[in-house]
């Protein structure tokens, strides 16, 4: 289906522009959330119309997302979530998670502006890039740990797993392959036939 994007979509391109996108694409994403219009004729005209309206409206979103990046740009949070010595989390930090940390410090961000591939699952620093608008990014710092102690101690660079977790993380030592075999033994009779051949 060919679409005129009203916004810019990443990895499609820039408003203005009549891109071909799967019938589902445009059914279930694009045409609901206002980012693209159908491509007829009639459309392609209201379009022409609107078309100073949506870029001056882009100009005033791009400009408040920068202004909430540069607020964000190089901030910590701390997320306290429980977990096993060996920093493995009971449950995971996922996008949802974070929106509400986010909102718990002021900034309103929406789950969907979250990047993370996948949920965290362990306890550590961990960079989480958001997406405020199309054309503006910010990555934060995420600190996950058991306890604000915890926390401060991660922040400040040291090592909060305990000497268990830094055993089970370390390679085990390297082991011959003789070593997992049984020498073959040899029997007395053995050697009797052998000399009584070599007579």
């Amino acid at each position: 289906m060919e679409v005129i994007l009203l916004e810019r979509v990443a990895k499609l391109g820039q408003i203005g522009d009549v891109v071909r996108v799967k019938d589902g694409y445009a059914r279930n994403f694009l045409l609901p959330k206002g980012k693209a219009l159908r491509a007829t004729q009639e459309n392609k005209t209201r379009f022409e119309s609107m078309k100073s309206q949506l870029e001056a409206r882009n100009l005033e979103l791009r400009s408040e997302a920068a202004k909430v990046a540069h607020k964000l740009e190089g901030r910590k949070f701390a997320a306290l979530r429980q977990a096993a010595e060996s920093g493995q989390l009971y449950g995971s930090v996922s996008a949802r998670d974070l929106a509400v940390l986010f909102a718990d410090g002021g900034f309103t961000v929406d789950r969907g502006q979250i990047e993370l591939n996948a949920p965290i699952k362990t306890i550590g620093l961990h960079r989480v890039s958001i997406s405020l608008h199309p054309e503006v990014g910010v990555t934060v710092t995420v600190n996950v740990a058991r306890n604000a102690d915890e926390a401060e101690r991660q922040a400040r660079g040291e090592t909060v797993l305990g000497p268990e977790a830094q055993e089970e993380t370390e390679p085990p030592p390297a082991v011959e392959a003789g070593s997992f075999f049984e020498k073959p033994k040899t029997l007395e009779g053995d050697q009797g036939e052998g000399a009584e051949k070599a007579d």
